[in-house]
């Protein structure tokens, strides 16, 4: 039996420390022993004050358990148990009360004030011992869920870390994504365009752009890459590259950068083999490629797996064209066509990704491209009101469910015959 001064700290081969509170000093000792007996550090407390005093010193959180009477001047028992629990204790204390009350609204008492476990009094050392021994298991099960805590709350935090890290890799690889990207905004003699690109999360697998073909044509591009990943994202910055704006030489629509471009479905017929010779994932893209003469109002595209372009004609008339096609980099040796069409002054002309279509409101119904073709007719003036106003759309038939896939849009709108186009590309 030790006193409060004798104490010694906490090694990690420590015997359980127990406190006994009990105002006979007969039955302090008595106690002691038999405690000393089952291998237990004993402190001892002549009363609650005492007690209390001892678990808020330095040495508190040695204790693990609290024999306490019932009976004692002051404070009682179930008062002290009470006044435990609501010390700031960052380990918990098995709490046994000594009482020879029998009456079950007595015991319920000790149980709402936080006590554990109950010992008869007179004091049997056979039902001691088993009230230690429980104790004794409880502990050290709290103590073990307390290290899977600890390791939980470690993993959490790494995890966390990563995520950071993460995140602030994705905002890096945005930029440099939208880096790739072709002014959202173009004006040209005879015509003028507008991007516009809101992906789901930091980083994208849609592509829309334009570059210079001559002085009288312009080529207009939009992809859709298959996933939403890293990988994706990945795919367009290289897709990106292959069809630069600022030079001929970097876009694959060039095989001879002093000559004329590729016809739209040989770039894409190029692009598949690429995709199926050169790289080894399973992720293929769909795309719209179209040249228009800016002097003509022709257009000729290629349409591969793509959903089909959109013309608003002046008088607010809506037509799809194309008629479908393959994807890019899914099928060895497949078809690819070219298909033409005329816009006349006024008119506009519409690539999109399928996340407009597929756009989905609160009871999971998609726009489809009826729903499109409605926001469109209803879209006229300066294209970059255009692609407003149907990115407004959007947004009111998903009625503020989030988009789930990106939306890119390429929306081109015809005035007249050019006289001529600045090329924007360096030879």
């Amino acid at each position: 039996m030790r006193q409060i001064a004798d104490l010694e700290p906490t090694t990690a081969h420590a015997r359980i420390r127990v406190l006994v509170v009990d105002d006979s000093a007969s039955q302090r000792a008595l106690l002691s022993r038999i405690l000393a007996g089952l291998d237990l550090d004993v402190v001892t407390a002549p009363d609650a004050g005492c007690a209390l005093h001892i678990l808020m010193s330095d040495e508190a959180a040695e204790i693990r358990m609290i024999l306490s009477d019932w009976q004692m001047p002051g404070m009682d028992g179930p008062d002290l148990c009470r006044a435990v629990r609501e010390l700031a204790r960052d380990r918990y204390a098995y709490f046994i009360l000594m009482t020879s009350e029998t009456n079950r609204g007595m015991k319920a008492r000790g149980l709402e004030a936080g006590a554990d476990d109950f010992v008869t009094r007179p004091v049997d050392i056979a039902e001691l011992r088993a009230r230690i021994t429980t104790g004794r298991r409880i502990l050290r099960m709290q103590e073990e869920l307390l290290v899977r805590n600890r390791e939980v709350r470690s993993a959490l935090d790494d995890l966390q870390a990563l995520h950071d890290g993460i995140q602030r890799d994705l905002a890096e690889a945005r930029k440099l994504q939208r880096a790739f990207l072709a002014p959202r905004h173009h004006t040209v003699d005879g015509a003028e365009l507008s991007l516009r690109l809101v992906t789901s999360g930091q980083i994208g697998g849609d592509l829309v752009g334009h570059f210079a073909i001559d002085a009288t044509r312009i080529g207009l591009i939009s992809i859709d890459v298959s996933g939403h990943g890293i990988a994706s994202a990945l795919l367009t910055g290289r897709l990106a590259g292959l069809f630069s704006w600022r030079s001929r030489w970097r876009n694959i629509a060039f095989p001879d950068p002093n000559g004329p471009p590729a016809s739209p479905e040989v770039v894409m017929d190029t692009l598949n083999e690429f995709m199926l010779q050169e790289l080894t994932s399973d992720i293929y893209f769909t795309a719209v490629l179209a040249y228009v003469d800016l002097r003509t109002g022709r257009v000729r595209l290629c349409q591969a797996g793509h959903p089909h372009p959109l013309i608003r004609r002046a008088d607010g008339r809506v037509e799809r064209v194309g008629t479908g096609g393959p994807p890019v980099g899914l099928i060895p040796g497949a078809t690819f066509e070219r298909i033409e069409a005329r816009l006349a002054p006024g008119d506009s002309f519409l690539a999109y990704s399928d996340g407009l279509t597929e756009c989905v409101d609160a009871d999971g119904r998609m726009l489809d491209e009826e729903g499109l073709m409605g926001i469109l007719a209803e879209v006229s003036g300066p294209t970059e009101d255009g692609v407003e106003r149907v990115t407004d759309g959007l947004n009111a038939h998903a009625g503020g469910v989030a988009f789930d896939d990106d939306i890119s849009m390429l929306l081109l709108r015809f005035d007249g015959a050019a006289a001529g186009a600045g090329t924007g590309l360096a030879a």
